[in-house]
């Protein structure tokens, strides 16, 4: 039986969104994605370098790793996002998740991580932008700032993984 295009799984937009979420809080994508594909693993996975992240044991400590960032990203000692070792690290999680998720969908490992990359170093400077004109015109610390984007990330990594729903097809048990 094949399927129309209305109900294949979405490529684009789900990076979009994780990429995002990697330019605000780097591991955040990560543990979100990995989060969601421990408990539904794909297919498109199997054989795959990528498929660590479906193992339960990869997303407890992505969700470690991303709270222990949350955290750190209050420090007074925390270099900027968009200083060249942060960012960095912004775009390798992004091209990660991109790179996931595209592969998981039977589609390029490549162009995902290419997608997830660039998407997440836009997102890296728009928030940088927002979090710090906001503070500046408000007086509000950055710090307090960074706390609501820590809510942004993690209300919108709970919508992005739970509006994810896979076709029977493509999605096995571990």
């Amino acid at each position: 039986m094949k399927q129309s295009k209305k109900s294949r799984p979405a490529k684009f937009w789900p990076v979009m969104g994780f990429a995002t979420l990697a330019g605000m809080r780097s591991m955040s994508a990560p543990a979100f994605l990995s989060h969601y594909l421990s408990r539904q693993p794909h297919a498109g996975l199997d054989g795959s370098p990528l498929r660590f992240l479906q193992k339960p044991f990869t997303a407890g400590l992505l969700k470690l790793a991303a709270a222990g960032e949350i955290v750190a990203d209050k420090l007074p000692n925390t270099p900027d996002r968009i200083a060249l070792p942060v960012m960095t690290g912004r775009l390798i999680s992004g091209a990660l998740v991109g790179a996931a998720w595209y592969k998981s969908r039977h589609g390029s490992a490549v162009g995902g991580g290419l997608l997830g990359s660039a998407a997440a170093f836009a997102a890296t400077i728009v928030s940088y932008a927002l979090r710090t004109g906001i503070s500046d015109k408000s007086g509000v610390p950055i710090a307090l700032v960074g706390v609501g984007e820590d809510a942004l990330v993690l209300a919108s990594g709970a919508a992005l993984i739970s509006a994810q729903r896979p076709a029977a097809s493509e999605w096995h048990p571990m």
